[in-house]
C-alpha cells in the first residue's frame, strides 16, 4: 500500500506578524535556517511514495517552486483544516487509490529523526485508526491542546479523550498527568477518514466531493477543524508518542526557543544591537533594529511594520491581525 504524505500549505501564521503577511505566510519563511519551513518539512518527508501540497490559489505558484516534487492540490476556499483535509484527501484516493495519507502541517520545527514515528502512525492508521502524533511536554503550555492515552497497542495508544487548550492551572495538572501535546500531525486510510468525515459538519462536503462538485460543497459548510470535525468525535482515534523534538514555531516567542541566544537570553534573527537588553525577540528583514534597557520584549521590524509587545503576550498578536484584517492592512 502506497504512502501519501500531504503537507498543509494554505495557512497564514497570523501570530508571526509582520513577517508572516498575506502575501507571505509562515510557511515561506525561514526563520530557523537557510530553507524555508515548507521545504525543510517537504524533505522530512522523503519515505514517502507520494508528495501532495494543499494550499490556496494565491499561493500555489509559489509552492511549486519550492516543492516542484509535489503535487498540488488547491483548496476551492480557505476554511481551516476540517474542509482542507477532507478536499485533499477525497482527490488523494481519486488520484492515488488505496493509500495511508500523513498529514504534516508545513510550519513546524522537527528535531531528530522523523520517520520512526511517521512509520508508527502509519501502521496505526493501517490498523483502521484515525491517528494523531502527540508530544511529550517540556512545559504546561496554553497554547496547545493536549491528548490523554488510552488503551495501549504495539507503538501507540488509543485516544481516551482530547482536551481544548488550557489556562495555565489545568495546563499544569495536564503535564502533571502525562498528557501529550496534540501536534496537529495525522495519519489515515482515505476510506476511514472520509467516512468518520461523513459522520459530522463536513458530511455536506464529503457528499459533494463524491457527486464531483467541491465548490458546492465548500459553500455548504463553516470553517472547522478537523479537530472538532473529525478527531474529537470519532471513536477510532490513536496517538502515537513523537520521537523527536518538536516546536510549532506559532509565535514570536518560540523564536528563542528553536535560536541560539546570547549570553542575556535574546534571541536575535536579522541586524540588531542589544545593550542592557534581556530575554527579548529581537527580528528584522533588512533594517537594524537596537533595543537598549529592555527585558521580555519581542520587536520585529518587517517591510514598513514594526510590532512591539512583551513576550508572554506574543499569542495576543493575533488580536492586532484581526483588527488589521478589517482595514486590508494585513
Amino acid at each position: 500500500m502506497d504512502t501519501v504524505a500531504l503537507l498543509l500549505a494554505g495557512g497564514t501564521g497570523t501570530r508571526l506578524y509582520p513577517a508572516s503577511r498575506s502575501d507571505r505566510p509562515k510557511q515561506f519563511l525561514t526563520l530557523d535556517g537557510e530553507r524555508s519551513l515548507l521545504r525543510r518539512t517537504a524533505d522530512r518527508v522523503g519515505f514517502a511514495d507520494h508528495v501532495y501540497v494543499a494550499t490556496r490559489e494565491a499561493y500555489a505558484d509559489r509552492v511549486r517552486d519550492i516543492v516542484p516534487e509535489a503535487g498540488v492540490l488547491v483548496e476551492p476556499a480557505a476554511k481551516d483544516t476540517g474542509p482542507a483535509l477532507a478536499y485533499a484527501t477525497h482527490r488523494i484516493r481519486e488520484q492515488v487509490g488505496s493509500c495511508t495519507v500523513l498529514c504534516l502541517p508545513s510550519d513546524h520545527r522537527v528535531d531528530g529523526d522523523f520517520e520512526p514515528t511517521a512509520r508508527t502512525a502509519l501502521a496505526a492508521a493501517r490498523d483502521g485508526f484515525l491517528a494523531t502524533v502527540g508530544v511529550e511536554p517540556t512545559r504546561p503550555a496554553t497554547g496547545y491542546g493536549y491528548i490523554e492515552p488510552g488503551a495501549a497497542h504495539d507503538g501507540y495508544r488509543e485516544v481516551a479523550a482530547f482536551h481544548e487548550k488550557p489556562d495555565a492551572d489545568t495546563a499544569r495538572r495536564y503535564v502533571e498527568r502525562g498528557w501529550l501535546w496534540n501536534a496537529g500531525m495525522f495519519a489515515w486510510a482515505p476510506d476511514a477518514f472520509l467516512a468518520a468525515a461523513r459522520d459530522g459538519p463536513l458530511a455536506p462536503l464529503v457528499d459533494a466531493l463524491d457527486a464531483g462538485d467541491p465548490e458546492r460543497g465548500f459553500a455548504a459548510v463553516e470553517s472547522v477543524s478537523v479537530d472538532y470535525s473529525v478527531m474529537e468525535a470519532t471513536d477510532q482515534a490513536a496517538v502515537v508518542p513523537a520521537d523527536f523534538d518538536w516546536d510549532d514555531l506559532g509565535s514570536w516567542d518560540a523564536l528563542a526557543r528553536v535560536r541560539d541566544t546570547d549570553a542575556d537570553g535574546n534571541a536575535v534573527l536579522g541586524d540588531a544591537l542589544a545593550i542592557d537588553t534581556a530575554d527579548s525577540v529581537l527580528a528584522s528583514d533588512d533594517k537594524h533594529v537596537t533595543a537598549i534597557g529592555v527585558e521580555n520584549l519581542v520587536v520585529a521590524a518587517y517591510d514598513d511594520r514594526v510590532l512591539v509587545v512583551p513576550r508572554g503576550e506574543s499569542q495576543r498578536v493575533r488580536d492586532a491581525v484581526r483588527e488589521l484584517r478589517e482595514t486590508d492592512l494585513f
